[in-house]
């Protein structure tokens, strides 16, 4: 199988093409520079100069393919509405192109937009005038593409996709509890996080892309309920930091903004489902002993990837 991979040189992108070319299947991936098309081309992997806002590259790849993952999306949360519109866009974009073909495409989200404050299975209900879920618009044209002969369904990532090299949420945790002197969790720490090794999620986007069906949702969830507190102690512990209970009011300050609004989400997700029916079994390394084998100890710049 020909898969076109947009968002193919990021963090997660970069794990699925290796997964993809490990189990035999063919790689085009979107590349926005030169450098990135290089660094496709040496692992194996054709590649397409484009971007999520280039349509005609998008169109491209997707006639050129028997299948499509869609991981791009820009993370620069100053522009997040503007940045939703696109990714809407190119899964239109790209739909459009697969219109009839029964074509796998599958498309990425996050366990965020699950109700929370209770373990969420794949079928849960999505509640689309949530703030935090504005791209769960998405998933609403999977289900039309679903009806119009594509087979698109939706990957939904923990909100930490973690391992070597990770620059997203714990990351930018441990970033921060060094920068204050304190690793902090909010009121008693009780709200939970759910969680998958980038390798894990890997293979599970080769497996929808695969065995996927029409409209179906999928978990990468490895862990299902981790509480915050253990992540916070977790990443306080290594460099020796206090761990601290601060407020919600205090939250959105210490945590920088955007971050301390999902800091207290009580997010437990289950996938049980997707690994019923996909044949998924998560074997890597777990979120706390990623933690404790230091590689989020680095202080270079960072970038969420999720």
């Amino acid at each position: 199988m020909r898969v076109f991979v947009t968002g193919a040189t990021g963090f997660i992108g970069q794990a699925v093409v290796q997964e993809l070319l490990g189990a035999g299947h063919k790689v085009i991936g979107l590349a926005r520079s030169e450098k990135s098309a290089a660094a496709l081309e040496a692992k194996g992997a054709e590649a397409i100069r484009g971007s999520i806002e280039d349509i005609e590259s998008l169109k491209r790849g997707a006639n050129e393919s028997d299948g499509v993952i869609n991981l791009a999306f820009n993370h620069d949360f100053t522009k997040y509405e503007d940045n939703i519109k696109a990714e809407l866009n190119a899964v239109k974009a790209i739909g459009s192109t697969l219109v009839g073909t029964n074509k796998p495409f599958v498309i990425t989200l996050g366990t965020l937009v699950l109700p929370k404050g209770q373990l969420a299975a794949e079928d849960a209900k999505i509640n689309y005038e949530d703030a935090l879920n504005a791209r769960a618009i998405c998933e609403r044209e999977v289900d039309s593409l679903a009806s119009q002969g594509v087979r698109a369904s939706v990957v939904r990532l923990s909100p930490t996709v973690h391992g070597p090299g990770d620059r997203a949420f714990i990351y930018m945790l441990a970033q921060i509890a060094r920068e204050k002197g304190v690793s902090a969790y909010i009121g008693e720490g009780l709200n939970r996080w759910p969680a998958v090794h980038r390798l894990d999620a890997a293979r599970l986007f080769r497996l929808a892309v695969e065995k996927g069906t029409p409209g179906a949702r999928y978990h990468a969830v490895a862990e299902e309920e981790i509480p915050f507190k253990d992540i916070a102690q977790a990443l306080g512990k290594s460099p020796g930091l206090p761990i601290v209970s601060i407020s919600n009011d205090e939250a959105i300050t210490h945590f920088n903004g955007f971050l301390g609004s999902l800091v207290s989400v009580d997010n437990p997700s289950s996938s049980k489902k997707t690994q019923e029916t996909l044949g998924w079994t998560p074997s890597e390394s777990a979120l706390l002993d990623d933690i404790h084998s230091g590689i989020y100890k680095e202080e270079t710049g960072a970038s969420i990837s999720v």
